[in-house]
C-alpha cells in the first residue's frame, strides 16, 4: 500500500495529547496492546495479512517533519517543546514492537483470523492502534472484499454534511481508526469541507469542528479534535486501583493539561467502568466538574445518558446549560437529528463525533447492499504485567479478562448484566 503517505500524524488527536500524558507521569511504564476482530464472519486471506504486515512495517520509516512540528507548534499550544522534540526524534520498531499472524481456518487454509499483539515502552506503542487498524480494514477491503467502489463517496459526505450543518449541528469527523482506506478519508474530508465552504457562516448552520486525525486537520487547515481515551483511565487503574481510578484520570490529566479559557481538551469520557462509577468521583468534587468543559457518551443509551448527566450537574449546583455532551457512539446523520433534540431539551450543548458511518459507509456493486465495514477493536490489555478491562454502559463492549472484569465489577458494586441501569 505504497500509494498511503506515510505520516505519524496519520493518527487520532488523542493518541499524542495522551502520548505526553504518559511521558510526564509514567516514562518508563510498559503496555501489551490486543486485537479483537468482532466481525468474525468476515475472515482474512492470507494476502491481506502479508499486505498489511508490509505496511505495518513501514511505519518504523515515519518521522515528525521539519512541516509537521511546525504546524503543531502554532495549532496545538497544549504540546510543548520538550515533548515536539521526543516526538520527532521517535522512530517506532514494529518488527520488534507488533506481532501479526494468520490464523487459518479447518474449512479453508486460506481465510481465517488474525492474531495480532502490541507490546512495548506505553509512550511509543500507543501510536500503534489507529495507524494498525486502518492498515487492516484497508488490506481487507484491497484484497478480500472488492465488491464496490469510490464512486460518490465526496458527494455522499457533502450531502450528508449538508444535512448536518443545515440542522445547526455542531461534528467533528472521528473515522480514522475505521476507515475502508486513506483515499476513503480524504475523499470525505472533501466532501465536509465543500459543504462547509458552500454553507459559510450563517444564522443556524452548524460548525465542522474539525477532525481528530491531525494528518488531515493539517492538510485540510481545520482543528485537530480529540478528548481521552478509555486507555488512559484503563491504565492508571491497573496501576493505581479501580476504586477512584476516574477521579486520578482526571486529575493527573490536568496536571499536564491545566484548564484554560477554551478547555479544548477538557471533556470526561465516562463509561471506562461504566459511566455510573464515573459520575461517584465527579459528584465528589465540583470544583472539578466547573472546570471541565463537559462529558463524552460512547456507549450504551445517549437518552438515559443525557438525563443522568442532568441530575448530576444538578446535584453539583452547575447549570447544565453551559456544559457539553460529546456524542460519539455509532452515530448517522438521523441519529444526530435526533440527539440535538434530546441534549437541547434536557439542557445542554450537543456535539457529535462521527466516524465509521463517514470513513466506511459504502455499497455492494453486486446487489446495492450495504457493504459491511469490520467491527475491530485494539484495547490496551495490560499495563506492567497487571492486565486492564473496560466496562462500558453496554455488556457487549467490555473487553480484557473475563476473571478480571468480574473481580472488577464486584469491587466496584456493578451488576454482571449491563452497568448503564439508570
Amino acid at each position: 500500500m505504497e500509494d498511503i503517505p506515510p505520516s505519524i500524524l496519520d493518527t487520532d488527536l488523542y493518541k499524542l495529547t495522551m502520548q505526553q500524558a504518559i511521558l510526564q507521569h509514567y516514562p518508563t511504564a510498559s503496555a501489551t496492546y490486543k486485537f479483537t476482530n468482532r466481525s468474525t464472519d468476515m475472515l482474512f486471506t492470507r494476502k491481506a495479512v502479508d499486505l498489511a504486515w508490509a505496511t505495518i512495517l513501514r511505519l518504523g520509516r515515519m518521522a515528525l517533519t521539519p512541516a509537521e512540528h511546525a504546524w503543531l507548534t502554532a495549532t496545538c499550544p497544549y504540546f510543548s517543546p520538550s515533548y515536539l522534540r521526543t516526538l520527532a526524534q521517535l522512530r517506532l520498531s514494529p518488527e520488534e514492537q507488533v506481532t501479526l499472524t494468520f490464523l487459518p481456518s479447518a474449512e479453508d487454509p486460506e481465510r481465517g483470523q488474525v492474531d495480532l499483539a502490541i507490546r512495548g515502552m506505553w509512550w511509543q506503542t500507543i501510536l500503534y492502534e489507529v495507524p494498525v487498524m486502518a492498515i487492516l480494514s484497508d488490506a481487507y477491503f484491497r484484497t478480500v472484499d472488492r465488491d464496490w467502489s469510490y464512486e460518490g463517496q465526496e458527494e455522499k459526505a457533502h450531502d450528508k454534511a449538508t444535512a448536518l450543518l443545515t440542522h445547526g449541528i455542531a461534528f467533528s469527523e472521528f473515522g480514522t481508526r475505521r476507515r475502508r482506506s486513506y483515499k476513503a478519508q480524504k475523499l470525505v474530508m472533501d466532501g465536509l469541507v465543500r459543504a462547509r465552504d458552500e454553507l459559510g457562516a450563517a444564522p443556524g448552520v452548524g460548525k465542522l469542528s474539525g477532525t481528530s486525525n491531525v494528518h488531515f486537520a493539517m492538510e485540510f487547515g481545520l482543528t485537530p479534535v480529540g478528548t481521552i481515551a478509555h486507555e488512559w483511565t484503563m491504565g492508571i487503574a491497573a496501576l493505581h486501583g479501580y476504586e477512584h481510578a476516574n477521579a486520578v484520570a482526571l486529575d493527573m490529566w490536568e496536571e499536564t493539561y491545566p484548564t484554560s479559557p477554551s478547555n479544548a481538551l477538557h471533556i470526561g469520557l465516562t463509561d471506562t467502568f461504566s459511566s455510573e462509577v464515573f459520575f461517584r468521583d465527579f459528584l465528589a468534587d465540583a470544583a472539578r466538574a466547573r472546570r471541565w468543559r463537559g462529558l463524552r457518551q460512547d456507549s450504551g443509551s445517549p437518552e438515559v445518558y443525557t438525563r443522568r448527566a442532568k441530575e448530576v450537574y444538578d446535584q453539583l449546583g452547575i447549570d447544565s446549560r453551559e456544559k457539553t455532551i460529546i456524542y460519539s457512539d455509532g452515530l448517522d446523520v438521523p441519529r444526530c437529528l435526533e440527539l440535538k433534540k434530546v441534549a437541547e431539551e434536557v439542557g445542554f450543548i450537543p456535539a457529535f463525533g462521527i466516524g465509521t458511518s463517514l470513513t466506511n459507509d459504502f455499497t455492494r456493486l453486486s446487489d446495492g447492499k450495504k457493504s459491511r465495514p469490520l467491527n475491530m477493536v485494539i484495547k490496551l490489555h495490560s499495563i506492567n504485567g497487571v492486565p486492564c478491562v473496560k466496562i462500558s454502559d453496554e455488556i457487549t463492549k467490555n473487553t480484557g479478562d473475563p476473571e478480571a472484569v468480574k473481580d472488577v465489577k464486584k469491587l466496584l458494586g456493578l451488576p454482571n448484566g449491563k452497568p448503564n441501569g439508570k
